[in-house]
């Protein structure tokens, strides 16, 4: 195959990933799948609540079925990030929400208004009312307001201080929610009174309900003491602000309630959790590949997780072993743990140029690895990810790129930039992780 071929083909199987994860037809699948509690309460006011990157396609496709069904929306919230979710106060007969924007990835002042937005809301529902609950990645930060007790500067700096440690989502989600007025099931407990219904598009490994969004409906069966470890692990505890380390000292010594636990009566009225993650989406990517003619076709059965750098040498390792044909896939999210003297990059990036090193000094001809956010963004940097093979280690060099800088840095975006591998930013309404998938020949 040519090399604009091979291109071609994986750039296809990014396409294939995110058309598995697109918001509207998760939303019509969950919708769907709890039918018959829609039909029980269809003499009850419907509300729909959506938060997250994905907010806008997953509330638009919930008023749709909600119209073609015949269920009266009373109202609603969406909050996104981008101008799409932001607009006027709700009213219009046939859109009834109100659309804010939040900040991210840490929160600010627009995350602590739709924050308020929201409960304004909840105050609204009636009893038995039913709710629509749909979260996808980035409800954390965007409606981001901190529990009683703590300061809104100081969730933020909680925030900024997670995300540049390198913590992995999921033990990040494990303490930001905990101190979030949503999170760990705050949300549910202000919906006490409805039938919630929860329609999740997952961005964490595992698909866990409880980390997505940090979990406003689901209990969190993390305990004071899970939190505390997590920040000596990360080596982050002595830089925790005051307000949080306070609240966290209260939780443990039992002066503060613990967060809602699994088995807790306030989770009653709230339905099994509809998911759809990024397990979809590297099932898409396999059935695409096998139809390709692609084989052997391996998934990776573990989340990628860990260092980008490493991650993108093991893998560019493991792509250089197999057998000519080979497609292999990965899903998940790496850490960058930036140096003080930083460039400009993401995670997919700083993989994807570490791949590239390993391909060149290895000698892997005919080797090609793509790495990618679903969301269509990658880190900072006006991308989505990189596409590399075995020369383009040496292109960027030739070119005026000094990758092996790059790479110390985490300046991956100018080494790749050099290169021409590149995946250029794109809104892609959904985020269910990112994606890696490498060929050979």
């Amino acid at each position: 195959m040519s090399p604009r071929a091979v291109a071609e083909e994986l750039l296809g199987y990014y396409g294939a990933a995110l058309k598995a994860a697109d918001p509207a037809r998760v939303v019509r699948e969950g919708l769907a799948a709890r039918e018959v509690v829609l039909e029980l309460g269809r003499d009850r006011p419907h509300w729909i609540i959506a938060l997250g990157k994905a907010a806008p396609a997953m509330a638009g496709a919930a008023l749709s079925h909600c119209a073609h069904a015949g269920l009266h929306v009373e109202g609603g919230l969406v909050v996104g990030t981008s101008a799409q979710a932001t607009g006027s106060a709700a009213g219009s007969a046939t859109d009834p929400l109100e659309r804010v924007a939040g900040d991210h990835p840490v929160p600010g002042f627009r995350s602590a208004h739709a924050s308020e937005r929201l409960t304004a809301l909840t105050e609204r529902v009636g009893r038995d009312d039913v709710v629509l609950v749909l979260l996808s990645g980035g409800t954390t930060s965007l409606v981001g307001a901190p529990m009683d007790g703590v300061r809104p500067e100081d969730l933020a700096a909680l925030h900024a201080l997670l995300l540049g440690a390198g913590v992995p989502i999921t033990r990040m989600n494990a303490v930001r929610k905990r101190f979030s007025r949503w999170g760990a099931g705050r949300l549910a407990a202000a919906l006490k009174c409805a039938r919630v219904i929860p329609i999740l598009l997952a961005d964490v490994p595992n698909e866990d309900p409880s980390m997505i969004g940090s979990g406003p409906v689901s209990p969190d069966a993390i305990e004071a003491w899970h939190v505390e470890r997590i920040l000596r692990d990360a080596g982050v505890a002595v830089q925790v602000p005051l307000s949080v380390a306070s609240a966290l000292g209260a939780m443990r010594a039992g002066i503060l309630p613990e967060t809602p636990k699994p088995g807790d009566a306030l989770f009653g009225h709230v339905e099994a959790p509809f998911v759809v993650g990024n397990t979809a989406a590297l099932e898409a990517i396999a059935a695409r590949a096998h139809a390709a003619g692609r084989s052997p076709v391996l998934v990776a059965r573990s989340a990628l997780q860990g260092d980008a750098t490493a991650a993108g040498r093991t893998l560019a390792h493991s792509l250089a072993r197999a057998a000519p044909g080979s497609c292999l896939i990965w899903g998940g999210e790496t850490t960058v743990r930036l140096p003080a003297d930083h460039g400009l990059g993401g995670r997919c990036q700083q993989l994807a140029l570490a791949a590239a090193e390993v391909f060149d000094d290895v000698g892997a001809r005919e080797a090609w690895l793509l790495a990618a956010g679903t969301d269509g963004r990658d880190g900072p940097a006006p991308a989505a990810g990189a596409l590399v093979h075995a020369a383009s280690w040496r292109t960027s060099a030739e070119r005026g790129g000094d990758p092996r800088r790059s790479l110390a840095r985490c300046d991956a975006h100018a080494a790749l930039d050099a290169a021409g591998a590149l995946i250029p930013a794109r809104d892609t309404g959904t985020n269910v992780m990112d994606i890696v998938v490498a060929v050979r020949g």
